[in-house]
């Protein structure tokens, strides 16, 4: 029998940054939001433990848990690891990952395929655990994997690993455009150039569009190219939100219609053919 489970990109509809710790880690607040555009984890059940991976991104993510040189590493396989433990089965199946979200980009991808082993592992091993349980589990592979574990619109706080649901009527559904310049734009450099200056807490309540991410102009500084995408897609008609994800190199937009979504990813597509782009709502 095989079992799939989806890895839904994640977008930060606002990312504050407030202060940064005497343990070198900044203090977040952020809105975290899923998409229907995902990578795809399958298993099948094995003496052993292996992971295929394919898809446009695969060549982009470590093989095995030990290889340093890949661009991204590989939180799938250290997904297993701790669940095995943590619950006493044999960490053992034939994984295979679709990779379709770009790594270093802003959308959680890593973190997604984590909570996707974690639930997919959880379901084979028939294991009783909550999401919860699962999401503190998760918190030790890294800050973004408990939210992707819920996939969910969630407030998080902390390092982005304190989390409390959010309910806010009408976003469910609204079309959104991802694009992604093509460049790979790693999150510790993106941190180390935030300016240090605290802009104010996040109000979850507060209209979208009062909100901001506090990471753009860094992300700019390194990539200068995330300003001609920011104003590329700023300019379409329909678009109702036009904001960076995490630290980049991805922007987002919300769109009125999926008509007009559509018409906008056209547009960029022929006019900047080398830019990655996705059709896709919010979940």
């Amino acid at each position: 029998m095989t079992l799939s489970e989806a890895a839904p990109a994640k977008l930060n509809l606002a990312l504050h940054v407030r202060a940064r710790g005497d343990d070198g880690y900044h203090s977040l607040e952020s809105i975290f939001a899923f998409v229907d555009f995902s990578d795809r984890l399958q298993f099948q059940s094995a003496a052993t433990l292996t992971l295929g991976i394919a898809g446009p991104f695969a060549a982009a993510i470590a093989v095995t848990e030990d290889d340093r040189d890949a661009p991204q590493p590989n939180l799938v396989l250290r997904a297993v690891a701790a669940l095995a433990a943590a619950s006493g089965n044999p960490a053992c199946g034939a994984l295979t990952l679709w990779k379709a979200i770009p790594v270093a980009a802003g959308l959680g991808g890593g973190s997604a395929d984590a909570a996707a082993a974690l639930r997919l592992l959880a379901r084979h091993w028939r294991l009783d655990w909550s999401l919860d349980r699962l999401a503190e589990l998760a918190a030790t592979l890294g800050a973004d994997v408990p939210a992707c574990v819920y996939g969910t619109l969630q407030l998080g706080q902390g390092r982005g690993e304190q989390l409390s649901p959010l309910h806010r009527t009408g976003l469910g559904g609204t079309p959104v455009l991802l694009v992604n310049p093509g460049v790979a734009l790693p999150t510790g450099p993106v941190f180390g150039g935030w300016d240090g200056i605290d802009r104010g807490a996040l109000d979850p309540n507060a209209p979208l569009a009062c909100l901001r991410n506090d990471l753009e102009a860094s992300a700019i500084a390194i990539a200068p190219v995330i300003a001609a995408v920011l104003t590329v897609v700023s300019a379409q008609p329909g678009v109702t939100l036009v904001r960076m994800s995490g630290s980049g190199a991805t922007v987002f937009a919300l769109f009125e219609s999926e008509s007009a979504r559509r018409a906008a990813a056209q547009a960029i597509g022929r006019d900047n053919p080398d830019w990655w782009l996705a059709e896709t709502a919010l979940r």
